[in-house]
């Protein structure tokens, strides 16, 4: 398993059994999830700023949700949500993603200071592979059947296999077109052309995905699979969200994509302090200031 992600010149570390947090920052204001707080640019950016104070290692940007009730974007409306923000938020010193499977917003984002591209289309374009192999920009690598912006649900004979079959060939499709073997992260895909209970198949065998050797994005933070197990809207799924957090890494995840950075970090905080997975100064104490909270407060 790759303990590192080259990207664009530079090693972004990968310790095993300690996932690194991915916050959200939408600058799509059709978003699914938050798309009525996206706000301005000074809004983005404090948004960033903030997750990056809860616990985010790389910031995930995206000028375009995948909502399929909206028409796309045009490239050069998406570049323009996205890279204003970009360079804010990359001179703040914090990993950028762009989350596009367009060639040329790609390329405005990495010149803007992305050096990841989270590509949700598997490779749709191949273009998308040959921007970040002449840029030295890492790649997510999606599992989907359906085309950007379409919700479909193919029949699988068996959804596990499938994802591992694509994700495979759009692996050496990347090597093929000159991305870094260091450089690829792979993305089962949950909820993009698979049902909840496909997506659940997929998750409970997340180790075998792992078991392709190259380091694992778990997108599972308030999908359409939590809400259909728990009949919550978006902004109530964080229970279910960490349930699958839990899951995801002691499959071996190490990237977590998620909006509630914060009770994330928490909940992996206290995860491993219990399973002695990290240590415990002998002196913890709780400051007396968090010992009590008035109802108000």
């Amino acid at each position: 398993m790759t303990s590192s992600l080259v990207m664009a010149g530079r090693a972004l570390e990968l310790p095993p059994g300690q996932p690194l947090l991915m916050g959200v920052v939408n600058a799509s204001p059709e978003s699914f999830s938050d798309g009525a707080q996206v706000g301005d640019l000074e809004a983005q950016v404090a948004r960033a700023e903030g997750l990056v104070a809860d616990g985010a290692s790389i910031l995930d940007i995206g000028g375009e949700s995948g909502v399929t009730d909206k028409p796309a974007v045009a490239a050069q409306e998406e570049i323009e949500r996205v890279c204003p923000l970009i360079e804010r938020v990359s001179a703040m010193g914090v990993t950028v993603s762009v989350d596009t499977w367009k060639p040329e917003v790609a390329r405005a984002a990495i010149g803007a200071g992305a050096s990841l591209v989270n590509d949700v289309s598997a490779l749709l374009d191949p273009g998308l592979a040959d921007v970040c192999a002449q840029t030295g920009a890492g790649l997510v690598i999606t599992h989907t059947r359906a085309e950007p912006k379409r919700k479909e649900f193919p029949s699988y004979e068996d959804v596990t296999a499938d994802v591992l079959e694509l994700l495979g060939d759009r692996l050496a499709l990347a090597l093929e077109r000159g991305v870094g073997e260091g450089s690829i992260v792979l993305d089962p895909g949950p909820d993009l052309a698979k049902t909840p209970a496909q997506t659940i198949d997929v998750l409970s065998h997340l180790d075998q995905v792992v078991a392709l050797g190259h380091p694992v994005l778990l997108a599972v933070s308030r999908k359409d699979f939590v809400g259909a197990l728990t009949q919550r809207r978006p902004a109530d799924r964080l229970s279910g969200t960490l349930a699958a957090v839990g899951e995801g890494v002691d499959a071996g995840a190490a990237i977590l994509r998620v909006h509630d950075v914060a009770q994330v970090s928490d909940f992996l905080r206290v995860r491993a302090a219990l399973r002695g997975q990290a240590g415990v100064p002998p002196d913890l104490a709780l400051d007396p200031s968090l010992r009590r909270q008035r109802a108000a407060e």
